[in-house]
């Protein structure tokens, strides 16, 4: 091997390994964890639209929090302040304690709630009964319900299964998400004849007593947005987003845990030099 090549494989290992070693320093400090908590809040946005971003902001949020903590231990374990690494440790024992009630909350709130399987379909019906309190509270609030409203009739859910299921056949074996099955048509117990994706038979008389059979209109601003099925629909999506918050929640306590314990370790080093110099 020549000098040249020697020199140049050399610079690379010494290159590479100082990027290793500062990537290990952000990921105990909690840089690149923030940084994973903000790309999660991201992709949330990028997966859901304007109606359904509850808790995008608040990840986004915590992963901007998470990161100025993290410099503060990031100056305090540079320059060995026991100052700096008593607020790094106290702040970051507060998010861990935020973090934990958050979990227990959600898992809680989004233990009740399931869809009913329909014959003859490949989805799920939803009712807003089998929820928990919080879900009902939140979305029988008359103005939570009316923002709520005004937003899924803008997104154009409803209309557009007209043009992704242009014919019965392909309406009736499709895969409907909770909201698509609550809010863009009327319980299957209505017994409704289907005409298309996005009109209905209302001239027959509905066979059941529930009230959002009456509710039900075809007309693309009304369908089913006031019927508690469409409510039920908007629950279980919720249920669904913070179950997932919670379960990556989960894993950040795990790991923020174990950079308490990293920093607490430092802070005791950073008392103890101290005084060797007093």
């Amino acid at each position: 091997m020549g000098m040249g090549t020697s020199n140049f494989v050399i610079r690379w290992i010494n290159f590479l390994t100082m990027v290793i070693i500062c990537l290990l320093c952000m990921l105990f400090n909690g840089q690149l964890l923030a940084i994973a908590v903000a790309i999660f809040g991201v992709w949330m946005s990028t997966h859901h639209d304007g109606c359904r971003k509850s808790l995008t902001l608040p990840v986004l949020g915590l992963g901007g929090f998470i990161f100025l903590v993290s410099m503060i231990g990031f100056l305090g374990a540079l320059k060995k302040n026991a100052i700096l690494l008593w607020i790094y440790l106290i702040l970051l024992c507060m998010i861990l304690v935020a973090i934990l009630v958050f979990t227990v909350l959600a898992f809680i709130i989004t233990n009740n709630g399931s869809g009913h399987n329909v014959s003859g379909l490949r989805y799920k019906e939803y009712q807003l009964k089998d929820y928990s309190s919080w879900f009902l509270k939140q979305l029988n609030n008359t103005d939570n319900w009316k923002r709520l409203k005004s937003c899924l009739v803008k997104s154009e859910d409803c209309n557009n299964l007209a043009k992704q299921y242009k014919t019965l056949k392909q309406y009736k074996m499709a895969k409907l998400t909770p909201i698509e099955a609550g809010c863009c048509r009327p319980p299957s117990e209505c017994g409704y004849p289907v005409v298309n994706a996005s009109y209905y038979d209302l001239s027959f008389h509905p066979v059941s007593s529930n009230e959002d059979c009456k509710l039900y209109k075809n007309s693309r601003v009304v369908k089913c947005y006031n019927c508690d099925s469409c409510k039920a629909g908007v629950a279980q999506y919720m249920k669904t987003e913070w179950r997932v918050v919670a379960i990556f929640n989960l894993a950040l306590f795990v790991v923020l845990s174990i950079i308490y314990f990293v920093g607490c370790c430092a802070r005791r080093n950073a008392g103890r030099t101290r005084q060797c110099k007093v």
